[in-house]
């Protein structure tokens, strides 16, 4: 486990963080709270969860835990705004994040998705407003492409306001799309880079196959959403070269794809979601093992 400088502000935070969107919407609060406990125990300080999360029902779960483990100090909590990004709603959605976790600062602030109905000015100044109130200690995006963050820095940068020290973005063996712009923009403007869905969603874990069915009560069943995600060529060829060297090496699918999100280059903490304690210690076990770089080679060649 290391700790590593989120973008330029004082956080350090674990190289493995804790995505909480199960909490409360697939688990219920005691399973999160091992889950929680667990992921504490082995060293992370990394907690992020959203409004969007069942409604709220994540931060509430979050917040729960935090008061009575008495683990505010230790812990880095992110959350994030969703919707119509107008600064009305930013601003009651902070408030009504910190009433839901019970802290009475939020570490890290970000917006879920780049919203065009409104103008970026006004969203990034009520960003800068909920830092100067003490609401939040730093803000960071999601789901934003390079030119959205550049947009957004230079903006920032312009009208001195508190800058966007991270971005969240998706970050597989599959999609690899941050390598091409947003990656070298982060390296270059000290951005820092809190990826998730290392597994895809759980199609790098080997459960779904080309021309097969997709099991009932996995999470592509669930949100068939996530199909056109990874149920295309590329992403078969991807899961099916992955299995060939799971075979080849006896190590799971699981391992080696966490592994290679894990180690590669440009990432501070990689997000886990895990709906059990077992979950993270796979996480763990990855990150422990890593890859040869011959290995991390082939699988780049995907």
């Amino acid at each position: 486990m290391e700790y590593r400088a989120l973008g330029k502000t004082a956080l350090r935070v674990s190289s493995l963080g804790l995505g909480c969107v199960t909490f409360g919407r697939e688990i219920d609060e005691a399973a999160s709270f091992a889950v929680m406990d667990h992921a504490r125990s082995r060293g992370i300080n990394l907690l992020d969860t959203a409004e969007a999360y069942g409604g709220g029902a994540s931060e509430t779960v979050v917040g729960r835990w935090l008061k009575a483990r008495g683990s505010r100090e230790e812990m880095i909590v992110c959350t994030k705004v969703s919707g119509n990004l107008t600064p009305e709603r930013i601003l009651t959605s902070a408030q009504a994040s910190l009433q839901r976790l019970g802290i009475e600062t939020i570490d890290l602030f970000q917006l879920h998705r780049f919203d065009p109905s409104v103008p970026l000015e006004d969203q990034l100044e009520a960003l800068n407003q909920l830092v100067q109130k003490g609401y939040a200690r730093y803000i960071g995006c999601s789901n934003f492409a390079a030119w959205q963050l550049a947009k957004a820095l230079w903006k920032q940068d312009v009208n001195g306001w508190a800058r966007l020290e991270s971005v969240q973005p998706i970050y597989n063996l599959v999609d690899r799309n941050i390598e091409r712009e947003l990656l070298p923009l982060c390296a270059d403007q000290q951005i820092g880079v809190i990826s998730y869905s290392p597994l895809g969603a759980g199609f790098l874990t080997g459960k779904y196959r080309r021309d097969g069915e997709v099991p009932k009560g996995t999470r592509f069943d669930v949100i068939p959403g996530h199909q056109p995600l990874y149920f295309h060529e590329t992403g078969w060829h991807v899961v099916e070269g992955l299995r060939a060297k799971s075979e080849e090496t006896g190590r799971s699918m699981i391992q080696l794809a966490m592994a290679w999100a894990i180690g590669q280059p440009g990432i501070t903490s990689v997000l886990i979601g895990a709906r059990g304690t077992d979950q993270v210690d796979q996480a763990f076990e990855a990150e422990a093992v890593g890859l040869s770089e011959e290995m991390r080679a082939a699988l780049n060649q995907l």
